[in-house]
């Protein structure tokens, strides 16, 4: 499988004292990224990962802190704005076929992955996916006060939510 960002790893190459390695989006792969990730642009994305193989085995735990420029499209006023994300996470490449079948939310994701090979480019841009707000709203966007106001509609009832939060 291709991928729009790929840095595979040989398994074999972190060692006791672990790997660290820096995966750099270029400007080709950011506009891949762009069209995957369905926003107005990826105009940057970087992400350290640092790597250890618990007791030497195929099992690698990769703890890695994203950052990425991207503009997305506001949807409350529809324009497009500037954001950084920032995002630390920590990921298990298993084996494939050794997965948890029955995943807990709160425990750690597990990617599996096949042969000798795990591939980090990948695991940053799922990375990248998850840390993007599926409604990013531009700083200082508000709702026109008319929608707002308007008796029984969703957006009035929203509206008197937020004001019992101010007050109480």
């Amino acid at each position: 499988m291709t991928t729009e960002l790929s840095r595979p790893l040989l398994v074999q190459r972190i060692g006791p004292d672990g790997y660290r390695m820096r995966v750099e989006a270029s400007a080709a792969e950011c506009a891949a990224l762009t069209r995957r990730m369905g926003i107005p642009a990826v105009h940057a994305l970087e992400c350290d990962f640092d790597l250890v193989r618990p007791n030497g085995g195929a099992t690698v735990v990769a703890e890695g802190d994203l950052t990425a420029a991207v503009t997305q499209t506001c949807v409350v006023s529809l324009d497009d704005f500037e954001d950084t994300l920032h995002e630390r996470f920590r990921v298990i490449f298993v084996p494939a076929g050794t997965e948890n079948e029955n995943p807990d939310p709160e425990e750690d994701d597990e990617i599996p992955f096949e042969g000798d090979v795990i591939d980090l480019g990948e695991a940053a841009a799922e990375q990248l996916a998850l840390a993007l707000d599926p409604y990013p709203r531009k700083p200082g966007a508000e709702l026109p006060a008319d929608l707002v106001e308007q008796e029984g509609s969703p957006f009035a009832a929203l509206a008197a939510l937020r004001d019992r939060q101010r007050r109480g």
